[in-house]
Order: structure tokens, then sequence, then C-alpha cells
């Protein structure tokens, strides 16, 4: 099974043009892929809804589409007539497999005065995979630094972790004719990746894996979560996915109980569609 995260900046690519066949061509071979930074109806990209466009690009994909930002951009004829838009940015989820549920859950957010600053999201889906059910994220953490990030990762974990606790999307007794169909499975085995915009000597970094100790090396704690990039025999500090840094902020964790099925992990530094580069992760099923 092949995951692919891209944040695809809006299409904008390196060479300052925006194109989305360019980034469809970027990803395409992999099983279930994560993208950030999607928008919709925005003047600078032609006003186009960006994951309808992807998505129609990518026909044998399943797909949902998860906003962050959302707001106003519908359009009032001279008659009354309402043409209903909204200006959004947020991340994607594209599936071979059917998505049997979706869930956008919005990440904390403080108010800042000096600093362009905006609302994160993550996107949790459970995908019906020939492996079983599992649960596939796309996340988009905050650029601003470790105030802002910290309460994000925090809840993210707490979503993911107690997600038994928390359920699915509907459950318990239904009465009536609410739902026809059960509530879908909430599974243990679970896949995050995006752009987390931190790095692995990071405060974030060890809360979301565990803390690095001198004598020990990373403690990653059983039940939690396992950098996929080091499960497939990478070293931590290597690695770039964010030209503009040098660095590798762009990330995928699993359930440490799928760290042995981690077979490689590797950066496209070739791919020219955006400021990031796309990670992908081979999983053996």
């Amino acid at each position: 099974m092949k995951l692919v995260s891209y944040n695809i900046q809006y299409s904008k690519g390196k060479d300052e043009q925006f194109d989305l066949d360019r980034i469809v061509s970027e990803i395409e071979g992999a099983d279930l892929i994560a993208l950030q930074e999607v928008e919709t109806h925005f003047p600078r990209t032609g006003l186009v809804h960006q994951a309808q466009e992807i998505g129609a690009r990518l026909p044998g994909y399943h797909w949902v589409y998860g906003p962050g930002i959302d707001i106003d951009a519908s359009i009032v004829g001279d008659d009354g007539t309402v043409t209903h838009r909204r200006r959004q940015v947020g991340n994607m989820v594209l599936s071979r497999w059917p998505i049997l549920s979706s869930m956008n859950h919005l990440l904390p957010k403080m108010a800042l005065t000096n600093q362009y600053h905006q609302q994160r999201a993550l996107i949790e889906t459970v995908v019906d995979t020939d492996m079983g059910p599992l649960r596939f994220c796309s996340v988009h953490f905050d650029h601003i630094g470790p105030q802002t990030r910290l309460p994000q990762v925090h809840q993210a974990m707490d979503l993911l972790l107690n997600a038994a606790h928390r359920g699915s999307a509907w459950g318990g007794k239904i009465a009536g004719d609410w739902y026809e169909i059960p509530p879908p499975p909430v599974p243990e085995r679970t896949i995050v990746m995006g752009d987390f915009n931190f790095t692995s000597d990071s405060e974030e970094y060890a809360l979301l894996i565990g803390d690095r100790v001198e004598r020990h090396g990373r403690l990653v704690q059983d039940g939690g979560f396992t950098d996929a990039w080091v499960a497939a025999g990478n070293d931590e500090d290597e690695g770039v996915s964010f030209i503009g840094s040098g660095e590798r902020i762009d990330h995928c964790v699993v359930s440490s109980s799928m760290a042995g099925s981690v077979k490689r992990a590797w950066i496209d530094m070739d791919a020219q569609g955006s400021d990031h580069q796309p990670l992908w992760v081979e999983i053996d099923q």
C-alpha cells in the first residue's frame, strides 16, 4: 500500500504557475493521498473548487474535503438569485477504497495581532482497505510556533488515541428511520499524514512520538504513534520536505502497532508543483 502526503500550496509551483494537472501527476500511483492547502473559489486560482477538480482528474478515487477556513464567496444576481459559493482552504483525502466515514476537526486557534494566522483542521476518515478498516487523516498544523501548535497536537492526539471512547460519527440505539445502515467501525490502526510544520528536534515531535533520552534514544510509547520515516530505516534528522527551510516538516505517523509494516519512506525531490515536496510511504499489507 502506497501513501503520499503533499502540501500543494493551492497548486502554485516553484515556477510561480498554478497547475493542478502537475499536482495530480506528482501523486498518481498512491493508494491513499493526504493533501493540504487545497482551496475553493479564490480569484488567484480561477475561482474553481480545487477539491472537485482534483477528484475529477482522479476518477478512480473516493475523496472527501475538510476546510479550516470557510467564508462567503457567493454572488447575488440582478434578479436577487444567489449563486452559492464558499471560499475555503483545507485538507483533502483521496482513497482507492471506499471512505466509510469522515469527520472534520477544527484545531485550537489563538488570535494574533502581528502575524498572519488562520484556522487549521484535521480531516479524519475511516477507509475500507484490503487490509481491513483503517483510520487515515490529513492534517495541517499551524506555522507560527510551539505556542500555537502544541494545543493543536494535544487535541489531535486526544481525538485519535481516544477514538474508541469517542465512537464513530453515529452509533448507539437508533430510533425510527434515522439510519438504515450500521455505524462505521472505529479501527485502532491509524495513519496521520500532513504538513506538521515542526521538525524531529521540536517539543511538538516529542509530544507526538516520545522524548529522546541520551542513554536510550527516542522513547516510543506502546499504543501511541511511530514516525513512519524512522520505521522505514531513515534517520530522524535527515530528509528535506520544505526546501525553503531545508527541513523535514511534512510527516507520516502510524499507530505503534503498525511500525513493523512500514517498508519504505522517501521524499520526491523532483516534484515542482508546490513549495513543499511529496512524502511517500509504503506499508506492507
